[in-house]
């Protein structure tokens, strides 16, 4: 079990994978060397999505706690882990999603994956041009459009909450969403900072979400501190949850189910399209 310290606030910085406009004269400066491979990257993590995706069975753990535009027809702010994007990409995969790439390499093929899987893209990181996409986030939240971010993002620290996703909340009105994908059988990089997880083909998955987390407008710096701490604490609670669940006992898998409002067992399902 990992558990991390809640960082300090200072002004409302953002580090995630999250939606929107592009700021001017912030582009990467590139060599044509590395121009050349963003497609060749792209279009391999893209190949390797879509053919690992379709494979995966998940069950979702926490239905009730859901609030997006497509369940309940109000936008919501998405916030989950680093190390489990793959998959949530996939399952989320063409709902409309707004999330936030930072500006660099990395950021510029990734961008091309998520945008053929569906999703908007708004660019900037917590270093570069991080107000301007927490202001183009605010607009599409405002618009209807639900958003993602991973508050571990880009380059961590690991597991350790940003506050984007709550000042987002704080400004629009709208709740985090918190949840975590858990995998069967899984490769995971241990010498990458997020400990990334691959899935397995074939491999059974869970998703866990918690209940969702409100933040009033009128919110001074304490509740905002108390509400990075509980969405920290959340993101902690479902990984731990998700991560552990094919090694619990069908006994503590139904007492989990019903902690989150879930009554029958189903066959897993495939991911959503």
């Amino acid at each position: 079990m990992e558990t991390r310290t809640t960082p300090r606030v200072s002004e409302p910085t953002v580090a995630a994978s999250g939606g929107g406009v592009p700021a001017r004269g912030l582009r990467p400066r590139l060599s044509r060397w590395r121009k050349m491979q963003i497609p060749v990257v792209a279009w391999a993590v893209y190949g390797l999505v879509r053919l690992i995706g379709p494979t995966l069975r998940v069950e979702f753990i926490g239905t009730r706690n859901q609030v997006n535009r497509k369940v309940t027809g109000q936008a919501s702010i998405g916030a989950f882990w680093h190390r489990c994007i793959f998959s949530i990409l996939w399952y989320y995969r063409n709902h409309g999603i707004v999330v936030m790439i930072s500006r660099n390499f990395d950021g510029e093929w990734t961008s091309r994956v998520v945008k053929k899987l569906g999703y908007r893209v708004a660019e900037g990181s917590s270093s570069r041009g991080g107000m301007n996409a927490l202001n183009t986030m605010a607009r599409e939240v405002e618009a209807g459009w639900d958003v993602a971010f991973t508050p571990d993002g880009p380059r961590g620290p690991r597991c350790v909450a940003k506050p984007g996703p709550v000042m987002l909340a704080r400004r629009t009105g709208k709740p985090v969403t918190v949840f975590h994908l858990g995998l069967s059988s899984t490769f995971t990089f241990e010498k990458s900072w997020d400990r990334f997880q691959l899935p397995y083909p074939f491999s059974r998955a869970v998703l866990v979400m918690a209940p969702p987390i409100y933040v009033s407008p009128e919110a001074d710096r304490e509740e905002v501190h108390r509400k990075i701490a509980e969405m920290q604490a959340a993101l902690e609670r479902v990984r731990d949850v998700a991560e552990s669940w094919f090694t619990l006992s069908e006994a503590e898998r139904a007492r989990i189910r019903a902690e989150y409002g879930e009554k029958a067992v189903g066959a897993p399902q495939a991911a959503s399209s």
